[in-house]
């Protein structure tokens, strides 16, 4: 069976934080992160998915080491990259890359284009052949856009275009992972799909990985293998994308779904719409028992004292609930 290209094992990430007023400050913990297990093997794209402030962002920075994990253990090509320093992780950083959600904010805007894809050769000390402007020049062609825009700045660009450059920035090496974090959300309909058939097409290209976060289950369930659901710093449930969409396990992941549109509004009339009571809770102060417990339209007593352990329904199926849905 082939090895998992990236591997977390009960990753945590807790932020320090104060709250109350000017006066009456407190120090408290932010757990935004907390416990997470998954597996990303070479070639696949695995969606994370959950409400805002559920801590996917957060998961595919750790990853990456933009944030120091707080515990658990992040496992690159089978090598333990946990506790690695910025100095030891640098030639990793030409295997695993980021795309940032705003195109505009990851960017110089001081700097052209060719030097900002160009900096990535810079930094890793790589000359590619026949020189870096010419590599550039042919990543700016891949990716969509004018080669003779190299000399551009990004405030010359439309988002959807400053968004292949981040993309174009991203690939330049070749990377064996790339961590997309909402690559499309701040983009036109229209252009969202244009940027995820060029993420697929370029996968397929060179084969690389992606964790793709996002909270439209629609692009998810265009361009994942396998989704994964999250939920107040926790993994709810992990399947392969049509076991997930098809037949949903746990209520949490089956009031997402309720809400993605339908095209057709017969059909969109006739299904059952899932709307959770009140708000998600605070990661500074997370509900005991299972953290979903206090929207849960299945809670029990149990849910409320334990943590529930996860299910393995099949083999690339698991949830994490006492009191699972029935299979469709």
């Amino acid at each position: 069976m082939t090895e998992p290209i990236l591997k977390l094992e009960g990753l945590k990430k807790y932020f320090d934080s104060t709250t109350g007023g000017a006066f009456s400050k407190k120090k408290v913990v932010v757990k935004a992160v907390d416990g997470v297990d998954l597996e990303i093997f070479p070639g696949e794209t695995v969606g994370l998915v959950g409400e805002s402030g559920c801590g996917k962002t957060t998961v595919g920075r750790t990853i990456l080491k933009l944030y120091e994990p707080s515990e658990g253990k992040i496992i690159f090509e089978g090598q333990d990259i946990t506790d690695l320093s910025r100095k030891q992780m640098k030639p990793l950083r030409s295997q695993m890359q980021m795309i940032f959600q705003d195109p505009f904010a990851s960017l110089n805007p001081r700097q052209t284009v060719g030097a900002l894809v160009g900096a990535t050769f810079d930094i890793q000390g790589i000359t590619p052949p026949g020189g870096v402007k010419k590599e550039v020049e042919r990543l700016m062609e891949r990716v969509g856009l004018n080669p003779e825009h190299v000399n551009r700045y990004p405030h010359e660009f439309s988002g959807g275009q400053r968004q292949r450059i981040g993309v174009a920035r991203a690939i330049a090496l070749k990377p064996k992972l790339i961590v997309a974090d909402e690559p499309v959300s701040a983009l036109d309909v229209s252009i969202q799909a244009q940027v995820v058939n060029l993420l697929d097409d370029l996968q397929q290209e060179f084969d690389m990985a992606y964790l793709f976060v996002a909270h439209d289950l629609s692009v998810v369930q265009h361009i994942s293998d396998r989704v994964v659901v999250m939920y107040l710093g926790k993994v709810m449930e992990e399947a392969d994308k049509k076991d997930l969409f098809a037949s949903p396990r746990h209520p949490y992941t089956k009031a997402l779904l309720s809400a993605v549109p339908v095209p057709d509004p017969i059909k969109g009339r006739a299904r059952e719409r899932i709307i959770l009571q009140g708000d998600l809770p605070s990661p500074v102060n997370p509900p005991p028992g299972c953290v979903f417990h206090t929207r849960c339209w299945k809670v029990q007593d149990k849910c409320r004292t334990e943590v529930p352990e996860f299910l393995q329904i099949s083999a690339r199926h698991r949830i994490a609930c006492h009191f699972p849905e029935p299979a469709a």
